[in-house]
């Protein structure tokens, strides 16, 4: 969601067990959602789990590097609950050959986990059926997006997420709200081995 959100109306609603906050996009750090510490703040302060995302436009590894360079930057310092996620659903990257979209997923993911963060793939289930390697499923959790059905269509392999409705509603949010199940117990993974900012 995006605009002002009043994280004491959404806490005291008792709908949200966590929260993924958008930290930005692309590859400059200065594309950082306007409201990411604001909204990072407010969860921590409310005790509200939270992980981020980073939306990609890369069409080269190269690129996507660098998003993920930008990422890290913005999230230097935070603790996060959840995964951090590579969110890949640009239209030009649906163009791009199986190879390519899994090399560039590939890239941004390894560089956050070498930097010690529990990474996720997010998109839409078609997107993950047709352009990424079993490779890609192999080393990193996924968080699929399908609505408005009894569960996604995703045929690979094990999903730690799943995106169910965009239109749900939530008390301190204006509008339309994505929401999500989550299947593992995160914030147990992030503390007890010591990632997405914890330490022993």
């Amino acid at each position: 969601a995006q605009g002002m959100i009043d994280w004491e109306k959404v806490k005291a609603s008792g709908l949200v067990d966590f929260a993924i906050l958008r930290a930005g996009y692309g590859k400059e750090a200065n594309q950082v959602d306007t409201q990411f510490n604001r909204n990072y703040a407010a969860c921590k302060r409310l005790s509200i789990p939270c992980g981020a995302y980073w939306f990609s436009y890369a069409l080269t590894p190269e690129d996507a590097v660098l998003e993920a360079k930008a990422f890290l930057s913005v999230i230097k310092g935070y603790q996060f609950e959840y995964p951090v996620v590579f969110d890949m659903e640009y239209e030009k990257q649906a163009k791009l050959s199986r190879e390519q979209a899994s090399a560039i997923a590939e890239a941004f993911c390894s560089t956050m986990e070498k930097e010690g963060y529990y990474v996720s793939v997010y998109s839409y289930v078609s997107f993950l059926n047709d352009m990424f390697t079993d490779t890609i499923f192999e080393k990193y959790d996924v968080w699929a997006a399908h609505f408005n059905v009894s569960k996604p269509s995703f045929t690979r392999s094990y999903y730690g997420m799943w995106q169910y409705s965009s239109t749900s509603r939530v008390p301190g949010i204006d509008g339309n709200v994505d929401a999500d199940y989550a299947y593992r117990d995160f914030p147990y993974l992030m503390k007890q081995f010591s990632l997405n900012g914890y330490t022993q």
